[in-house]
């Protein structure tokens, strides 16, 4: 894994790089022009996901010989579980934060039952997660 995080270290610090060179020079149309991108590589990792689903492409295969021929659908499943569910506890802490912190303002003694409420939906995270290790276990 961290061999994997390595080799993604440059592609990682040259979309950095772009992404605050482009909001630099040009804030409205760069934040466009990054969600143009967003949405292409978007359509690319889709495109990639059906094609291995489908079989058209047959996945990288690991040297060592432990690895199973099934182990790469596992661990695809335990990545959209973990990527899924992180995108739906964003969406429901951006809409319940945003409900508590405008609750606390009014009335700041509710501030312990509002904290609740917001871990509730963080918590939808944590179900993927569970889930991204029981099929990383069965691979």
């Amino acid at each position: 894994m961290i061999v994997t995080l390595l080799q993604a270290l440059p592609a990682l610090v040259l979309v950095f790089a772009v992404t605050t060179w482009a909001l630099r020079r040009a804030p409205a149309r760069g934040f466009r022009r990054l969600l143009a991108v967003n949405g292409l590589v978007l359509v690319a990792t889709l495109g990639l996901a059906a094609l291995l689903l489908l079989g058209a492409v047959e996945p990288a295969r690991a040297a060592d010989a432990a690895t199973t021929s099934d182990s790469w659908a596992a661990l695809l499943g335990a990545g959209i579980a973990v990527g899924g569910a992180a995108i739906g506890a964003g969406f429901a802490v951006a809409y319940t934060g945003a409900a508590a912190l405008a609750a606390i303002s009014e009335k700041p003694e509710i501030f312990g039952r509002t904290l609740v409420i917001v871990g509730l939906a963080e918590g939808i995270a944590i179900y993927g997660l569970v889930i991204a290790i029981i099929l990383i276990g069965k691979a």
